[in-house]
């Protein structure tokens, strides 16, 4: 089995697709669906869901998250994602493509890369006047998309804007996500490796990369995170790790060669380190939404 990337859920991806932005409601396609969503990814779009009434479970990556209305959850491009939503669920899906955040009027990318730093705590709770808010600018969104007036690309991409810096607002001050995340340092850290991690291990590549000495960008690192660079290293090569032992009949040892190990009995054993069990029996017990 492959993990399948889709354009939004169902439909063949367009890895070509930019600035699109697209919001629906959660019942309009996941009704079709039995009110599961099956583990997919998508390549290039980032989306925004807004729970009204409800709840479920998110699996996020190898990890089922419980969630209940009011609540934001955020999935950036490429993480492995699927829902198990109640049949009473309300709310809204926003997608979009990275590079409309151009329009924002953000040029450095913060109010995008914010929003695809809450990977660690995709599941964020908000008040309900907070949720009614943001479902009015999602539903004024959709209708403008609808509607296609004289002016709706500029409509369309200011809603989806305040829809975006609101959520950054209310993750940042409610706990799901954290100052570092600010950091220019940690950002381009992040996007390092997530470019590098199959082939790429040791500090002082990353601490080349970024004008620094190793040990000053551990410190760095460190003083933001609470963890080391080295450690966000390896946290990285074990998510990988996990997505295709999980979402893949990949062999085990083509697993070890992909992630660039030298021989398999090394990958068992980094795996086994970091996550007290061998890649065979996390297979064997990794839960996924059906």
């Amino acid at each position: 089995m492959e993990l399948p990337f889709f354009h939004l859920y169902g439909e063949p991806p367009d890895p070509r697709a930019f600035n699109f932005v697209h919001a629906e409601t959660i019942p309009s396609r996941c009704s079709l669906h039995d009110w599961r969503i099956c583990v997919h990814r998508h390549a290039n779009l980032l989306q925004i869901l807004l729970i009204e009434h409800g709840g479920g479970e998110v699996q996020y990556e190898t990890s089922t998250i419980p969630f209940h209305a009011p609540a934001i959850i955020v999935v950036p491009p490429t993480m492995a994602h699927g829902f198990h939503f109640q049949s009473s669920t309300s709310g809204w899906v926003v997608s979009f493509t990275e590079d409309v955040a151009r329009t924002f009027g953000d040029a450095a990318g913060d109010t995008v890369a914010r929003l695809k730093r809450l990977t660690m705590a995709p599941v964020v709770s908000i008040a309900e006047n907070d949720m009614a808010r943001l479902s009015d600018l999602s539903a004024r969104l959709s209708e403008e998309r609808l509607l296609s007036r004289e002016g709706f690309h500029v409509a369309v991409n200011s809603y989806l804007a305040l829809i975006a810096v609101e959520v950054g607002r209310l993750a940042m001050g409610r706990g799901g996500t954290a100052a570092h995340f600010n950091d220019a340092v940690i950002e381009r850290l992040l996007e390092l490796i997530e470019s590098h991690f199959r082939s790429r291990r040791l500090l002082n590549f990353y601490a080349a990369k970024l004008a620094m000495t190793s040990d000053g960008l551990n410190k760095h690192v460190k003083r933001m995170t609470g963890v080391t660079a080295g450690q966000l290293i390896r946290r990285r090569v074990v998510t990988e790790a996990k997505r295709q032992l999980a979402f893949s009949d990949q062999p085990i040892n083509e697993i070890a060669y992909d992630l660039d190990y030298a021989d398999p009995s090394h990958f068992v054993r980094s795996f086994r380190k970091e996550t007290g069990v061998t890649p065979r029996t996390f297979r064997a017990n990794a839960g996924r939404l059906a």
